[in-house]
């Protein structure tokens, strides 16, 4: 039987031709369209393409993973190009909420004379920040510690330690979502209710949304550490989840400031 040996003599990121860019572009693309369609009229595409494109995520993801762990194609070099990828995706990230910044100050520091010249709007009881909104900010709080310290742990070897507290960052960012969907059900105004609903759900549902794809990131890494996949000088992606997590952590602490606390 006739085997090839993998022999990586350069420090570029040459990898094998991959079918997922283009199978999720146009995955994509069906996923807009189908959102579209279910705006104007309730359609169950969006439950074939959503899925699907979830399935090529998770096998681009795998064969990432492979090439990293397991064929030693992630050269030092090459940390530094993912290193500098994840920390411009970061700053994307980062104007993104500053344009929900912008449009929340420009409406609140001068208020129209649609809503009465009043911030929140004349109707609008705007939530209590140091209810559900304080115990989230303790809990983001708590997971940035509980992610350092099992960046740390790894770094020291102590690979039980870094397990257990990961684990403990996963069940706060589940709580966040839990309490958040709680706030969300209770809420005494909506997203139709004004600039102040629209600020108020974009902002803070986007929020949500990176939460969710934060606790994500860092369940998959909990699998690979159970599956030793790290160690003390290889964890790029330990590493980029927990700058996400802290990024996530910062953004919220913005949030409770001024949507929370600010308008009470």
């Amino acid at each position: 039987m006739n085997m090839t040996k993998i022999i990586q003599n350069h420090t570029f990121h040459l990898v094998s031709f991959s079918p997922w860019p283009i199978i999720i572009s146009f995955s994509l693309f069906n996923n807009l369209i189908s959102m579209i369609m279910w705006f104007h009229k309730m359609n169950y595409l969006i439950l074939i393409s959503m899925p699907c494109t979830l399935l090529c995520m998770y096998q681009w993801w795998r064969d990432v993973i492979r090439e990293s762990t397991f064929q030693g194609s992630h050269t030092l070099l090459v940390f530094k190009g993912l290193r500098m990828g994840m920390i411009l995706f970061i700053i994307s990230e980062i104007f993104f909420f500053i344009s929900f910044f912008w449009a929340y100050f420009h409406s609140s520091l001068a208020p129209s004379m649609e809503i009465g010249q009043l911030w929140p709007p004349q109707g609008i009881k705007p939530f209590n920040p140091f209810d559900i909104p304080l115990m989230n900010t303790i809990i983001l709080i708590s997971s940035g510690m509980t992610i350092t310290w099992s960046h740390h742990s790894m770094l020291n070897k102590n690979f039980f330690e870094s397990n257990k507290s990961l684990i403990l960052t996963v069940m706060l960012g589940l709580y966040f979502t839990l309490l958040q969907i709680i706030e969300y059900y209770e809420s005494p105004f909506s997203i139709a209710d004004s600039i102040y609903g629209s600020s108020f759900f974009i902002a803070t549902g986007f929020h949500g949304l990176h939460v969710i794809i934060g606790t994500l990131f860092l369940f998959i890494c909990l699998l690979r550490m159970n599956y030793l996949h790290f160690s003390k000088t290889h964890h790029f992606g330990f590493e980029a989840a927990a700058w996400y997590w802290h990024f996530v952590d910062v953004i919220w602490l913005f949030l409770y400031i001024s949507i929370y606390w600010w308008s009470y």
